[in-house]
């Protein structure tokens, strides 16, 4: 039997470190499948060492607008530019992850070909189409393109049936991030970004890039760091970058030059797992960190209204707090003077994780590989789901 041509499409930093296991694991059955790794631009500097990291080197690298153009004009090109690599590529099926303006195109673009495409991470909502923004409409679309659907949770799924997507195309399978992090505690440890080997006081870490944020938003965030940083001078605040200028200026503006404020450049993969591992806190408004900073015990408040990653907030590991300056002051405050009370500890170690074992990319190419749904339609009919149905999973 001929292997099966697996199309990984690939755009930004988050989702080359959750397409990474997946990855890894086609390579592993290369006897059955034959995958090609795509790059589609969209984050290029950012996106290669985390592959470096991992072993990976793509096999069709496409370019993209930088980020400061238009939405419109970026997702035009890069549904061009896949387009046109999937009809040079003609793959059996096309994986894409997540939610970004690349797996909007990916989504398209398989389905123009009638490709199956394989949403993993499928299932993820907040209800509210504004937040988070574009993200919430990008990962709608593959819901309903995709052939088969990779939910990290069970709440994913049961999002995906009350769409009314065919309970046999719905797979709990557990998020790959939770992989990606198990695949590299596993490894020889990092030494940490450089200046920052010698901090054994208290550390924050900070995240923060998304589009709804900018302007007003960040404003609020970097005062309530400046609030934080005169108010717990042993904590030394660490906020790798993001690229894009509406994030860059604002922070820089009002950040640079405090004594405990480390600004630095986006951090490698390995590097930003030790400031994972070694932070008190989080602060942070991205998606993936929702994941893996609860995986070791680390508390995080996501600066943002809604999410789209409910459990870790249900088990106590994460809360809301919105932009508020006041509000993330408070919340923050209350949990490093916690902190104070405790013992010191060693590097965090993984729990049981509410996104997954470890095992997710194992399940996401067993299922990839399995008959049933590579000989059904590559667009399945919209399925009405009764409330006497139960989803097979």
């Amino acid at each position: 039997m001929q292997p099966l041509g697996v199309f990984c499409v690939i755009g930004t930093r988050p989702e080359a470190i959750k397409m990474a296991p997946v990855i890894l694991e086609l390579r592993r059955q290369a006897v059955h499948c034959a995958p090609r790794v795509c790059l589609s631009g969209q984050h290029r500097d950012m996106v290669s060492p985390v592959l470096e990291h991992f072993g990976i080197r793509p096999d069709v690298e496409l370019t993209c607008p930088r980020s400061s153009t238009s939405l419109a004009e970026m997702t035009a090109r890069l549904l061009e530019s896949l387009d046109q690599a999937m009809a040079q590529a003609r793959p059996d099926c096309v994986v894409a992850q997540g939610d970004t303006s690349t797996v909007l195109a990916a989504s398209l673009a398989a389905f123009y070909r009638r490709i199956p495409l394989v949403h993993v991470e499928a299932g993820l909502r907040t209800g509210d189409l504004n937040a988070p923004w574009p993200e919430e409409l990008n990962r709608r679309l593959p819901g309903l393109t995709a052939a088969l659907h990779c939910a990290p949770t069970r709440r994913a799924a049961d999002n995906l049936l009350a769409e009314g997507v065919s309970p046999g195309s719905i797979h709990v399978t557990g998020n790959t991030a939770i992989d990606a992090l198990l695949w590299t505690l596993a490894r020889p440890e990092s030494a940490g970004p450089r200046g920052l080997e010698a901090i054994d006081g208290p550390l924050v870490l900070i995240t923060g890039h998304r589009r709804e944020n900018f302007g007003g938003g960040f404003e609020r965030i970097c005062a309530a760091i400046v609030e934080l940083a005169e108010r717990f001078p042993e904590v030394t605040f660490v906020y790798p970058l993001h690229l894009n200028p509406q994030v860059l200026e604002p922070v820089r503006q009002r950040l640079s030059g405090r004594a405990n404020v480390r600004l630095l450049p986006p951090a490698s993969y390995p590097d930003f797992v030790w400031l994972l591992r070694r932070a008190a806190l989080v602060l942070t408004d991205s998606g993936g960190v929702q994941e893996e900073a609860p995986s070791l015990g680390t508390p995080v408040l996501v600066m943002r209204e809604t999410t789209e990653r409910p459990e870790a907030v249900e088990v106590g590991l994460a809360e809301l707090v919105g932009t508020s300056t006041e509000r993330i002051v408070e919340r923050a405050s209350q949990l490093l003077w916690a902190r104070r009370d405790q013992p010191a500890d060693g590097p965090a170690i993984p729990l049981a994780s509410p996104y997954g074992d470890g095992c997710a990319a194992q399940r996401i190419v067993a299922l990839i590989l399995s008959a049933p749904w590579r000989a059904k339609s590559p667009v399945p009919r919209p399925h009405v789901l009764l409330p006497r149905e139960v989803p097979v999973l």
